[in-house]
């Protein structure tokens, strides 16, 4: 056990320190346990508040995590004997604040992380009303002469969540409406860099919770979280699930685990345009995904394959709805700033993570280009071996390969895209190809014709999650994803 401890320590001290910046010194006002006061705005009970952390733990927010995983045992406990009316009522209050509080949130969230784009971050919350809830939740029966048997859909427990820095509160507010619509309860240890909103995010909802159902805790989080803590919460036998949303060196300390572990870890999503594709289609949709939050998202498209015959035409194309194009000079210079040499043979370049999510002008402003007001994301000629190519860099720039057909686009894609079996795009008018592409990617998301967020739901027609679960297979989750068979027999 203690090798494994180890291994997993040492695993997510490099999540840590991969996953996102240093965390940004608190602003406003500090209060004991070093959550600064954040106003939870309106709720569904009444007006603003303001909630501040004490040591004992202030509306589900805690100093340690023994602590967390028993105050969200005794919430579990209480919660099992509530109705289901009760759990919907959870969920209506979460979808709701996310609603009403998303401007106020999402602004405190950008001021946290400085990452991103304030209007994305407003969005994102806003959509959380897309994530599914208690309807989800549909026993199984079969009946016959012997009998009835009903198969229902049970809880595991305390699940035990990380979230990372490039959607902090949405990410924890879509985790919470699946774990208590399937009857769960939780521990959250946040990425250090978005703690302090969703410490707050936390304590209005549990607020709200309790003066709904009478239940305080359904939701607990770490305050200050640590290396030390994210290990603990994924030893702690209170803990009997673990949702883990991260990189690769996150996902594979969960999978090391010897709990249950739902993983969503990375991706580095290919688009394939092909010499039918509708060209203005299809760039408006690579630079509506590839500037979404400044490219934070997984599923955003980060890199291009485009055959010779259309490649120029969709280039130019690109400038019409909000690229800017920069030359080979300027793409190398960006190059350049952007990663350094692997710090070993066969190794990854490292990336300046000071450049993740900033804006496309305060890239071109770093290379010293100044672009048109509105541009929303910069694209440029490159070749494979241009590292925003295979890297999931998480800017607003796209590099664009020229090959010699459709088939040698996809080729590139399926390299490209490393096994992660996360999301690939592409467009055409050609179903066969986008059926041979669909089967040869096998991702979890294949958007056909539209823009990265089409597949959650923002676009195009289905549910949202900001945790798609890749490396352990359940795809987009729900509140299924959280739940175990339970059969019951009756016997004539």
């Amino acid at each position: 056990m203690q090798a494994n401890a180890n291994t997993i320590r040492a695993v997510v001290e490099e999540v840590l320190s991969e996953l996102g910046r240093k965390p940004k010194p608190a602003q406003g006002t500090a209060r004991p346990g070093g959550i600064p006061v954040i106003s939870a705005g309106s709720t569904t009970t009444g007006g603003a508040s303001a909630y501040s952390h004490s040591g004992s733990g202030n509306y589900g927010v805690f100093d340690n995590v023994n602590d967390a995983a028993a105050a969200a045992t005794d919430a579990f406990k209480q919660l099992q004997k509530k109705s289901w009316g009760d759990r919907e009522k959870i969920v209506q209050i979460v979808k709701t604040m996310c609603e009403q509080n998303a401007d106020q949130w999402g602004r405190a969230e950008m001021e946290e992380t400085k990452i991103g784009r304030v209007d994305h971050k407003i969005e994102k919350l806003k959509i959380i009303k897309l994530v599914p809830g208690t309807e989800f939740i549909q026993p199984d029966c079969y009946s016959g002469d012997n009998g009835l048997t009903l198969e229902e859909y049970a809880p595991f427990g305390v699940v035990g969540a990380i979230t990372p820095v490039t959607h902090s509160l949405p990410t924890l507010a879509g985790n919470i409406v699946n774990f208590i619509a399937s009857g769960n309860t939780c521990v959250f240890n946040p990425h250090p860099s978005g703690a302090r909103i969703a410490c707050a995010g936390v304590q209005a909802f549990n607020k709200a919770f309790a003066d709904a159902i009478g239940i305080e805790n359904l939701v607990t989080i770490i305050g200050k979280p640590t290396i030390e803590t994210a290990n603990e919460v994924f030893a702690h036998k209170a803990i009997r699930l673990l949702l883990v949303t991260g990189g690769p060196a996150v996902a594979r300390a969960a999978m090391q685990s010897p709990k249950k572990a739902i993983v969503a870890g990375p991706g580095n999503p290919p688009v394939v345009v092909d010499a039918t594709a509708d060209l203005d289609k299809a760039a408006k949709s690579i630079v509506a995904g590839g500037s979404y939050d400044n490219n934070l998202l997984c599923i955003g498209e980060k890199e291009v394959f485009a055959e010779q015959r259309i490649f120029d035409s969709l280039m130019d194309t690109m400038s019409r709805h909000g690229g800017y194009r920069l030359n080979a000079q300027q793409v190398d210079a960006l190059t350049k700033l952007a990663f350094s040499p692997p710090k070993e043979p066969g190794g990854h370049p490292v990336l300046n993570r000071d450049l993740i999510g900033r804006d496309a002008a305060v890239l071109a402003q770093q290379i010293g280009v100044s672009v048109p007001a509105g541009t929303q994301l910069l694209y440029g000629e490159t070749d494979t071996k241009n590292p925003f190519v295979p890297e999931e860099q998480m800017m607003p720039f796209i590099p664009f390969v020229r090959t010699k057909d459709t088939m040698h686009s996809i080729e590139l894609a399926l390299e490209f895209e490393h096994g992660f079996g996360h999301t690939a795009l592409i467009h055409s008018r050609d179903v066969q190809t986008m059926n041979l592409m669909g089967r040869l990617m096998n991702t979890t998301l294949f958007i056909k014709n539209g823009a990265s967020m089409a597949g959650l739901g923002l676009g195009g027609e289905g549910y949202l999650s900001f945790s798609i679960a890749t490396p352990t297979g359940e795809g987009v989750t729900t509140p299924l994803t959280f739940t175990r068979k339970r059969r019951n027999s009756l016997i004539n």
